[in-house]
C-alpha cells in the first residue's frame, strides 16, 4: 500500500466535505435536535406513561384531585390523565388507541372501558383494580429497590442516537458517494493512476471516520452542556468504542458500494440495510424479551455490538478489557467487509 496516495484521496474527500457546508452543518444540527427533543420530552420522567381518559371532566376548570376516581388510582405514576367531555369522544379515542383507558368520573361503582386489542390498556386495567384493593392485600409482598444511581432514559438514550447518526453518515456518506463517483466517471479516470482499490476504499475509509469523530467530539460537548450526561467510565474508551464503531460501519458502506452504477438501486439496498439495524440494535429499546432468534440474527449488525460496549462503558463504568469481546467483533466485521469490498471493488461497473 502506497499511503501517499492514499493522504491525497483523504484530503480530497475530506475538502470536498467541509466545504459543502449544508452538509456539514446538517450532520451537526440533526443529532442534536433529536437528542434535544427527547431530552425535552422524557427528561426527568425516565419512561412513556399509560393514558387514562377520564369523562366528564375538564381539566381547565377542575384539577385531577378534585375527580371523583379512586384517590390510589389518581396517585399512581406514570399515568397521563386526559379529560372528555362526554363518552363518545372518549370512546372514539379508545378505539383508535389514542388513549389505554376510560373512566367515568362520579361516585362509586366506577365505570370503566378499555380496548380489549391495547396491552397498555390491559395494564392500565391491572393498576385501576390494584388501586382498589384494601392495604391487607398490598402488604403481603415486600418491595425491594436497586442499588446504587439511576440510569436516566436519555442517559441510556443519547448513546444509541450517536450510533445512529453515525451509521447513516458512514452508509450515505461512503455508499451512496462512491456510486456516485462511479455514475459521473470519476473512478474511470482514476482508475488510470496507480492507485489501487484497497488503497482508494481505505483512504475513503479513514476520511469518512475522522468526519465522524469531529462531528462525534462537536455534538457530544454541545448536548452534554445542557443535558449533563452521566459518564461512569473511560471517556477515551468511549472515543475507542466510537472509532471502531465508525470504522465497522464505514466498511460496510464500501462493500455495498464496491458494485453498481445506479444510485437509485443502492439507496434501496441502504435504506434495506439500515432499518434493520437501527431497530433490532436496540437504539430506541431494549430487545430483552424478543425471540431468541432475532437476537442472533442481530448480533450481525456492527450497530449491536458497538452500542453494547459503548453502554456498558457509559452505564456501568466498563473496561476495555470488558467490552473486549465486542471490540473483537467489530474488528472482525471491518476487515471482512474491507478484503471483500476491494476484491468486489470495480472502477466502472
Amino acid at each position: 500500500m502506497n499511503f501517499k496516495r492514499m493522504w491525497v484521496i483523504f484530503q480530497a474527500r475530506n475538502r470536498e466535505f467541509f466545504r459543502d457546508r449544508s452538509a456539514f452543518g446538517w450532520n451537526l444540527l440533526f443529532p442534536f435536535l433529536i437528542v434535544v427533543g427527547f431530552g425535552i420530552i422524557f427528561g426527568g420522567k425516565d419512561g412513556s406513561e399509560f393514558k387514562v381518559g377520564i369523562f366528564p371532566w375538564n381539566p381547565a376548570a377542575v384539577s385531577i384531585g378534585q375527580v371523583d376516581i379512586p384517590p390510589a388510582f389518581k396517585q399512581t405514576r406514570y399515568i397521563k390523565f386526559i379529560g372528555f367531555a362526554a363518552l363518545n369522544e372518549g370512546l372514539e379515542k379508545l378505539r383508535h388507541h389514542k388513549i389505554d383507558f376510560l373512566i367515568k368520573a362520579g361516585d362509586c361503582p366506577w365505570q370503566y372501558w378499555i380496548n380489549d386489542t391495547s396491552p397498555n390498556g390491559y395494564i392500565a386495567e391491572k393498576m385501576f383494580t390494584a388501586a382498589l384493593a384494601p392495604d391487607a392485600i398490598a402488604a403481603m409482598a415486600e418491595k425491594k429497590q436497586i442499588q446504587g444511581a439511576a440510569i436516566r432514559y436519555i442517559d441510556w438514550l443519547f448513546p444509541g442516537i450517536l450510533a445512529m447518526n453515525m451509521m447513516f453518515s458512514a452508509l450515505w456518506g461512503v455508499g451512496y458517494v462512491v456510486v456516485r463517483y462511479r455514475k459521473t466517471g470519476v473512478l474511470k479516470r482514476l482508475k488510470a493512476t496507480p492507485l489501487t482499490a484497497l488503497e482508494y476504499l481505505t483512504a475513503q475509509m479513514l476520511s469518512r471516520i475522522f468526519v465522524l469523530m469531529v462531528t462525534l467530539i462537536i455534538v457530544w460537548i454541545g448536548c452534554d452542556a445542557i443535558f449533563s450526561f452521566h459518564v461512569e467510565g473511560s471517556y477515551l474508551n468511549l472515543l475507542i468504542l466510537f472509532f471502531l464503531g465508525g470504522l465497522s460501519l464505514t466498511s460496510v458502506g464500501l462493500l455495498l458500494a464496491s458494485r453498481g452504477t445506479s444510485e437509485e438501486f443502492t439507496s434501496g439496498i441502504l435504506n434495506f440495510i439500515t432499518w434493520p439495524m437501527m431497530f433490532l440494535s436496540e437504539v430506541w429499546f431494549s430487545m430483552e424479551g424478543a425471540p431468541e432468534w432475532i437476537k442472533a440474527f442481530s448480533q450481525a449488525f456492527p450497530l449491536t455490538h458497538m452500542l453494547r460496549a459503548i453502554r456498558k462503558i457509559m452505564n456501568d463504568g466498563a473496561g476495555l478489557m470488558d467490552v473486549g469481546v465486542e471490540m473483537s467483533a467489530l474488528l472482525v466485521i471491518t476487515a471482512i467487509c474491507l478484503a471483500a469490498g476491494a476484491a468486489l471493488f470495480s472502477w466502472n461497473k
